[in-house]
């Protein structure tokens, strides 16, 4: 019996610059985040990157007086 997947666990493959405008910054933002390990860039094909919504969501880290 396969487990059935709920819809937080599913990936959501996003564009690089769908990425961007999610979190409200630049690609090169995007880019430079995959480049220094803070991000996960999924590559399909020579030059198609794709990013995990879960995963950019989960890369967030609260700061501050709350944290």
């Amino acid at each position: 019996m396969v487990p059935q997947s709920t819809p937080s666990a599913r990936r959501r493959y996003v564009k690089i610059a769908e990425a961007a405008e999610y979190l409200q910054v630049t690609d090169r933002t995007i880019r430079q985040m995959i480049a220094d390990g803070r991000l996960t860039g999924y590559r399909s094909g020579g030059r198609l990157v794709r990013l995990d919504l879960n995963e950019i969501d989960g890369a967030m880290k609260p700061f501050g007086g709350a944290a």
